[in-house]
């Protein structure tokens, strides 16, 4: 374990968008952690003004970014940046020894599945030995890491909610997840979809069975991509994800005691005995799951914060772990009620 009187230089690239925000917010408070570079593709500000509810907490300034100077004062680095733009980074960064944290999705699938929904990819050798950040997944292997894939905020809401129940599932039968995911997940960016007058008082499905998250939960749970039929909703909330997910299972089992067991070490993971909310994981690491039983039917209910557990918290927990730190060190663990 890391020395508790150590410190550890970090940084963010893409401090401007909501992930961004939540790292810095996460980051200030670390007792390892020393947040010394803070960017954006453009510099010349600070990080209040970027982000005025930081006024009095934190005015760092915002530098364009540049890997070289990342290179000189960081030991590990952020990434929170768009698919495409991260692997430019990403390349360079690992070749000058800085440890990476990857929040876009550039890092996440083999390369004929990524360039198939993304882009050409134009970093194929770390492709081969990056870590797919899902602690119940791969703990013992992010604390080798040097470079760490983290997942899409639907994929972790899913993946967790499955992984107990994959040995019982009937092979071959459709994995149906219907998710509702808060407007903070589409950025900052403005458009038309995401306008209030559009999403206030309105509930709508967006490409649904073709969304790009779709492969990325059947990759990593070991199905096929035509077995996974997966709808996404954006509901008129600010953050947080509620994903409803129905498998079919053919032996006897207890549902809940085999979740109980299933997560009963993992402390970012908590069993509902009643249907989950997206309001009680808001601004936490938590994933709250709920199971539930009839017939050969089994209907799971998964709830995470999208900005938290769905990208910024879980990288931080995945930077902990590879510097071996306690994994929970930093990570806000009381949601935002009421």
């Amino acid at each position: 374990m890391q020395k508790i009187n150590a410190t550890i230089n970090v940084g963010i690239v893409g401090a401007t968008g909501y992930t961004g925000l939540e790292l810095v917010k996460m980051l200030l408070k670390h007792p390892i952690f020393d947040l010394v570079y803070i960017a954006n593709s453009e510099g010349g500000t600070t990080i209040n003004k970027l982000h005025p509810s930081l006024n009095g907490v934190c005015e760092d300034a915002v530098k364009k970014a540049d890997v070289a100077e990342i290179s000189k004062c960081c030991e590990l680095v952020f990434l929170a940046l768009p698919h495409k733009t991260a692997m430019a980074y990403v390349k360079p960064l690992i070749a000058n020894g800085v440890k990476v944290v990857d929040l876009s999705a550039d890092y996440r699938l083999p390369l004929d599945i990524y360039e198939e929904f993304y882009c050409p990819h134009s970093d194929k050798e770390n492709l081969s030995h990056v870590v797919y950040g899902l602690p119940e997944l791969n703990r013992e292997a992010l604390k080798n890491a040097k470079l760490v894939a983290n997942p899409g905020c639907f994929p972790t809401s899913a993946i967790l909610g499955l992984l107990p129940f994959l040995d019982k599932r009937v092979p071959n039968t459709p994995i149906i997840i219907d998710a509702k995911t808060g407007v903070s997940g589409a950025g900052k960016k403005l458009s038309e979809a995401t306008h209030f007058v559009n999403v206030n008082d309105n509930l709508f499905a967006y490409n649904p069975l073709g969304h790009r998250h779709a492969p990325e939960i059947a990759q990593k749970v070991g199905v096929a991509f035509e077995e996974v039929y997966f709808v996404p909703h954006l509901v008129p909330v600010t953050r947080g994800m509620l994903s409803s997910i129905y498998i079919q299972v053919e032996s006897e089992f207890d549902a809940v005691e085999l979740l109980k067991e299933f997560y009963k070490d993992e402390q970012g993971v908590r069993v509902s005995e009643v249907p989950v909310n997206m309001k009680n994981v808001a601004g936490t690491n938590f994933c709250d799951i709920y199971v539930k039983r009839k017939g050969n039917m089994l209907f799971i209910s998964s709830a995470i914060d999208n900005l938290m557990r769905g990208a910024s918290s879980q990288a931080v927990v995945n930077a902990n772990i590879m510097m071996g730190l306690d994994e929970n060190m930093a990570i806000p663990d009381i949601a935002y009620v009421p």
